[in-house]
């Protein structure tokens, strides 16, 4: 083959490639396109709670919503292994917790009713809200999507490396005790004050910005008066400020994901602690609704 077409060839799918979307985009996507068919058009004159298809999606996302379990079953269980690997059941996990509720709001017609249906429907949407935020929470504190938990150790040790590369920059007169300084206010941000807990990453993500800019600011001052003094920092100004810029943004944003990581980990587990309850209300509302429906 003529190595231009292969190049051409290769060329064009590689741009095919970068412009797939991923699979958690076009899931998002389908949702919201059927969250917004449903919520405008007039999905009563077609489809009703009692009969039919309104029935029988009442029933299909009832029951994916009780399958939710089996994550929960399949991760605490070991004899339940045969059933496959964890991280499928999580992905399986996560397209129950939005086709339930998709489901049960085309039964409902994307309206209220009896005060039954409506306590059902109010805390199966609460649940999958709190799902959608603890799925952001948990995406925070692990690599990619399905990925190993990273640990606090991983990350104080990967600001331990950047520690140890100092004295490239040592040129420079209290930098690296200007940027420990730095460091220690991101770790400590909030932490005085527990009604702050949940804002901690947000005020982190502003002490990164300001410490990144100030010894940005203090570097170049202190370049440009070593360099009236030293012909040789003069001639190296431009690379030695690149390589101290370098260093500063590295060893920020490492601490940063460190700040992170540990806002985002207590985060999770006071989540965790309110998500099960929620669970047991919809497991309650739920039964009550079906209870109610078919005796009268």
């Amino acid at each position: 083959m003529n190595p231009g077409a292969t190049v051409a060839v290769t060329g064009r799918l590689t741009a095919r490639r970068a412009w797939r979307l991923p699979p958690a985009a076009g899931v998002a996507i389908v949702l919201l396109v059927l969250l917004y068919w449903g919520w405008h058009f007039p999905t009563e004159r077609y489809i009703t709670p009692q009969r039919g298809i309104g029935y029988a999606l009442g029933i299909l996302g009832g029951s994916m919503m009780l399958l939710l379990f089996m994550y929960s079953a399949r991760k605490r269980l070991r004899w339940l292994s045969f059933l496959g690997p964890t991280v499928n059941w999580f992905r399986f996990h996560m397209l129950l917790g939005l086709g339930g509720p998709l489901c049960i709001l085309y039964h409902a017609n994307f309206h209220l009713g009896a005060t039954n249906s409506n306590v059902a429907l109010i805390s199966m949407l609460t649940v999958a809200g709190s799902g959608v935020i603890g799925r952001y929470i948990y995406s925070r504190i692990h690599h990619g999507v399905y990925g190993s938990k990273v640990t606090l150790n991983e990350l104080r040790s990967g600001t331990e490396n950047l520690q140890a590369v100092s004295r490239s920059v040592a040129f420079i007169p209290e930098l690296v005790q200007r940027l420990a300084s730095a460091e220690r206010r991101m770790l400590a941000a909030g932490s005085q004050i527990p009604m702050l807990g949940l804002a901690r990453p947000f005020m982190a993500a502003a002490l990164a910005l300001h410490s990144r800019l100030t010894l940005h600011r203090y570097i170049r001052g202190a370049l440009r008066a070593a360099a009236r003094n030293s012909s040789v920092i003069a001639a190296e100004r431009t690379r030695l400020r690149r390589t101290a810029f370098a260093y500063v943004d590295r060893r920020i944003t490492a601490t940063r994901r460190l700040a992170d990581f540990q806002s985002f980990e207590r985060l999770f587990s006071l989540w965790h602690a309110l998500h099960i309850p929620l669970i047991v209300m919809l497991l309650v509302a739920g039964f009550v609704h079906v209870i109610v429906v078919h005796l009268y």
